[in-house]
């Protein structure tokens, strides 16, 4: 245990083995693996390492920053880096110079990149965005042809290389849902317009992690994943990480520093919204809403200490929280504590914290904070 009395261990192994399944389910397209927000919280290069090894040609990235921060540490022989989310202030020169593609969602973002591209003398790759349906970024079906157009005249002059087109759902994880037949049919005619006009993109992608793995016929040319790759459930509600074939990559894991007796009766943590119904014994694990536990999480979350289910008790507070192991419980201080991990073992997994905390497992592995420090496990990708 380090300094901290917790961290998160993460098995590059997972990360590999749930790429190469992903890839099984692309039908021979590529895989762009997504490892913006830190890797979802798992450590943005270590994972790109082993997504890598699983069989990832692309990585991708919200951010330009994030990108270069990428580029820097995996060096020349890295895949192909994407970035999407940029505004004025982005470092959008030197992602030319550093060979990071980017998106691109409206005339006004395909301007500042030829901008960059007359001022670098590197002709920039891009991805056109269509607005299919989310509402988010993107050009809408309105802007589309102008943004092709635009873009096809920057090539024609060598500023940039329209590598491809690409698309985001709003509700893959509904899969009969209308939006995702509308969005799909949306994303073909976009495609076929922008092919009357002249575009010949190589690399067309629309399908993230929901979408794949519940066999949407989108695949194209590259697939998009992000959450499956970490090993969660995209449709929880439909298909366990288990019955999808992934493994979760992370288990974060603290220890009790405090074990003792409290009488019946007895109000525990802010606001004593809970009293122990007998003569019992408490244990003190000392994360709180400060190192990512969900506050909202409180009374209704599970840990596991030695090996069996306890529960959590009282407010989550910023840096510890309160379990009842019972009356007569036998553990110590120094027992080990498995907030949550693949689930292999019986114990909770970030689905049934998401559940407690009423949030999706997204959030959960993300909201784990920097100074939790991260142990890797296994040599996927590794120098």
């Amino acid at each position: 245990m380090s300094a901290l009395p917790g961290r998160a261990v993460v098995s590059l192994e997972a990360i590999k083995h749930n790429v190469a399944c992903l890839l099984g389910m692309a039908g021979g397209a590529s895989l762009m693996a997504v490892v913006k927000a830190n890797g979802y919280g798992h450590g943005m290069v270590p994972v790109a390492r082993a997504a890598m090894a699983g069989g990832a040609t692309y990585l991708g990235v919200a951010q330009v920053s994030e990108a270069l921060d990428l580029a820097a540490s995996l060096g020349p022989d890295r895949v192909p880096i994407m970035a999407w989310l940029y505004g004025e202030a982005a470092p959008i020169a030197t992602a030319l110079e550093e060979g990071i593609d980017l998106g691109v969602s409206s005339v006004e973002a395909l301007t500042r990149v030829v901008t960059a591209a007359h001022i670098t003398g590197r002709t920039a790759t891009v991805h056109l965005k269509l607005d299919s349906g989310l509402g988010r970024s993107g050009a809408p079906a309105s802007l589309w042809e102008n943004l092709v157009r635009c873009a096809l005249a920057a090539e024609a002059e060598g500023a940039i290389r329209a590598l491809g087109m690409w698309s985001h759902f709003a509700y893959a994880d509904a899969p009969n849902h209308p939006t995702v037949v509308a969005q799909e049919e949306a994303f073909a005619q976009g495609l076929a317009l922008a092919r009357r006009l002249g575009a010949r993109f190589e690399l067309n992608h629309l399908a993230n992690s929901a979408a794949l793995v519940t066999g949407r016929p989108v695949t194209y040319d590259m697939v998009r994943p992000g959450l499956a790759i970490y090993g969660l459930s995209p449709i929880p509600d439909q298909a366990s990480s288990a019955k999808l074939g992934l493994v979760p990559a992370m288990t974060l894991e603290s220890e009790l520093v405090l074990v003792k007796p409290l009488p019946k009766g007895h109000g525990v943590s802010y606001g004593h919204i809970y009293h122990t119904p007998c003569d019992t014994v408490t244990g003190l694990v000392p994360l709180g809403y400060g190192d990512g536990v969900f506050r909202s999480a409180s009374g209704r979350a599970q840990v596991q200490v030695a090996g069996r289910l306890v529960p959590q008790v009282g407010r989550i507070c910023m840096d510890q929280f309160v379990l009842v192991l019972g009356p007569g419980a036998s553990e110590q201080a120094g027992e080990p504590v498995v907030l949550f991990g693949p689930g292999l073992n019986g114990e909770p997994t970030a689905q049934d914290w998401a559940e407690a905390a009423d949030t999706i497992s997204y959030e959960i592995v993300t909201r784990v904070p920097q100074h939790v420090p991260r142990v890797y496990t296994g040599q996927a990708g590794q120098e």
